[in-house]
C-alpha cells in the first residue's frame, strides 16, 4: 500500500513570482506591479520586474523539470499578459509565451496544470472596481475562455482560483498584500461573494470552450488541525475545529467559507449568523453558479494546530512545546496536519483530493563546494509525505502533490528573502543550482514514494 501508481509528483509556481518581463510584449500592468512600487510595501524595495526572468528562460526550467522526473507542473497565466485591459485586446505575444511553455511541457512528458488566477489582477479592472465591481464575475469568465479557446486542446486541468483566503483577507482586509488596502468588512465579503461567483463562471467557461474533455478544481488554503491523540474525542475536535468560523476581524482564514458553497453548494449557517450584519444579498442564483461542479479539489496546506477535546465538551488547542520546530519564516513544523488535513477534508467535501502547495522556506545558502545542502527541506518533506501517504493508506482518494516551490522566487511582500524552492536562484546571475532536496525529490518520484 501506498500512493496510486498513477499518481501525480509535481512542483508549483505562479506568474508574478517567477516570470519577470515586466512591460515586455504589450503586457498589461497588474496589481502587484503597481504594489512593489509603493515605498515600504516589499522587503527592501524588491519588485517582480525580472524575478527568475522564466519568460526567457522557460526551456531550461522545463528541461530542469524533466532532469527531476516531474509529472506534472502547475503554473498561473497573469492575466495582464493576455489581456492587457482584462478584457477585450487580446495579447498575442502574450499567449505565445504560454504555448510554447505548453509545448514544451508536453514535448518533455510533463503534464501542464493551469491555475487562471494565482493573484494577478489587471490593474485597469482593478480601476474598475476589481473584486468589489460584480462586472468581474462575467471579466473573469470571459478571461477563462480564452485560456480553453487556446489552451484546452493541449491542457486538460485547470484550477480557477489560488488562495482567495490571501487574495481577499491579505489584499484587502490586513493590507500586506496588493492592492494593500484595509476594507471595511461589508467589502470583503462582497468581494468573497463575487469571487466566488466568479469561480463558477470560469467553471461554465471552460468547460463550453474547451476543445475536449478537461478536469477542473480549486485551489483554496488555510491551516489544519489534526488530533492531539487517536482518541475519537480528539478526532471529532480536531475535525469540528478545521471547519469552524474566526471572528469577524480575521474571518478570511478558513476552510468551510469558502469551500463548503463550491462544492456543497451552500455558505455554513453558523457564518450566516456570525457575520450577518456584512453580507452582501446572497441569492439562490448565486449558490447555483458557485457550486457548479468541479472535478476534483485542490488544497495548499502549510501546517496546522494540535486539537483536543477540552473539559467542556469543545475542541480546545493544545499549546505548541516550548522551542517546538520552526521553519526559516517561523511557520510551525506540524507533519501531522499533512495527514489529518485531507481525512477531514475528503470526508466532508467528498472530491479527489490533489495537495496543490506544500513546501517550507529554509535559509539555504552556496557552499564552499558549490553546491546547496539543505536537509532540513529534506527532513520536512520525508515528515510531512510521510504523512500524506498515511492518508492515502487510510483510503482518502489523494491524487497528486505539487511542492512548493520548483525554483527560489519572489515570495510576495516578502521580496527575495524567503527560499521555497528545490532549485537554488541567485537573483543576480539567474543561475539556477539544484539543492540536495531537488536530487531527493527525483529519487522519491522515480519510487513513487515507497521509502516514505
Amino acid at each position: 500500500m501506498g500512493f496510486r501508481d498513477d499518481f501525480v509528483w509535481g512542483a508549483a509556481t505562479s506568474a508574478y513570482q517567477i516570470e519577470g518581463a515586466f512591460g515586455e510584449d504589450g503586457k498589461g500592468m497588474d496589481i502587484w506591479d503597481v504594489f512593489c512600487r509603493e515605498p515600504g510595501r516589499v522587503y527592501e524595495g524588491h519588485t517582480g520586474d525580472v524575478a527568475c526572468d522564466h519568460y526567457h528562460r522557460y526551456k531550461e526550467d522545463v528541461a530542469m523539470m524533466k532532469a527531476m522526473g516531474l509529472k506534472a507542473y502547475r503554473f498561473s497565466i497573469n492575466w495582464a499578459r493576455v489581456l492587457p485591459e482584462g478584457t477585450g485586446k487580446i495579447n498575442e505575444k502574450g499567449i505565445a509565451f504560454y504555448n510554447g511553455l505548453i509545448d514544451a511541457l508536453l514535448e518533455a512528458g510533463i503534464e501542464p496544470y493551469i491555475t487562471l488566477y494565482h493573484w494577478e489582477l489587471p490593474y485597469e479592472l482593478y480601476k474598475r472596481g476589481g473584486w468589489m465591481n460584480e462586472e468581474i464575475v462575467e471579466w473573469f469568465g470571459q478571461y477563462a475562455a480564452l485560456v480553453a479557446d487556446r489552451f484546452s486542446d493541449r491542457v486538460t486541468n485547470f484550477f480557477t482560483l489560488n488562495e482567495p483566503q490571501c487574495f481577499v483577507g491579505l489584499g484587502f482586509l490586513t493590507g500586506v498584500h496588493a492592492p494593500g488596502l484595509q476594507s471595511p468588512l461589508r467589502d470583503t465579503f462582497q468581494m468573497a461573494h463575487n469571487a466566488l461567483k466568479a469561480h463558477g463562471r470560469a467553471v461554465q467557461m471552460l468547460r463550453a470552450h474547451a476543445k475536449q474533455p478537461i478536469k477542473i478544481g480549486y485551489a483554496p488554503t488555510s491551516g489544519m488541525t489534526y488530533p492531539e491523540t487517536e482518541r475519537p474525542e480528539d478526532i471529532e475536535a480536531a475535525r469540528t475545529a478545521l471547519f469552524m468560523l474566526p471572528e469577524p476581524e480575521n474571518w478570511t482564514w478558513n476552510v468551510s467559507w469558502w469551500s463548503d458553497p463550491v462544492i456543497l453548494g451552500k455558505y455554513p449557517e453558523e457564518g450566516l449568523e456570525l457575520y450577518g450584519p456584512w453580507l452582501p444579498k446572497i441569492t439562490e442564483e448565486d449558490m447555483k453558479l458557485i457550486s457548479q461542479p468541479i472535478d476534483f479539489y485542490g488544497q495548499n496546506i502549510y501546517n496546522g494546530k494540535c486539537v483536543r477535546m477540552g473539559a467542556n465538551g469543545k475542541p480546545e488547542l493544545v499549546k505548541r512545546d516550548a522551542g517546538f520546530s520552526r521553519t526559516a519564516n517561523n511557520w510551525p513544523v506540524t507533519p501531522e496536519c499533512l495527514c489529518w488535513g485531507p481525512k477531514f477534508l475528503y470526508e466532508r467535501y467528498q472530491k479527489p483530493i490533489y495537495i496543490t502547495e506544500n513546501g517550507v522556506s529554509c535559509h539555504d545558502v552556496v557552499s564552499l563546494d558549490g553546491k546547496v545542502h539543505d536537509p532540513n527541506r529534506i527532513d520536512f518533506l520525508s515528515r510531512y509525505l510521510g504523512a500524506l501517504k498515511r492518508a492515502a493508506e487510510t483510503g482518502v482518494d489523494i491524487k497528486g502533490y505539487f511542492q512548493w516551490s520548483l525554483m527560489d522566487n519572489f515570495e510576495w511582500n516578502f521580496g527575495y528573502l524567503e527560499r521555497f524552492g528545490l532549485v537554488y536562484v541567485d537573483f543576480t546571475s539567474q543561475k539556477r543550482i539544484w539543492k540536495d532536496s531537488a536530487y531527493w525529490y527525483h529519487d522519491i518520484i522515480a519510487e513513487n514514494g515507497k521509502r516514505l
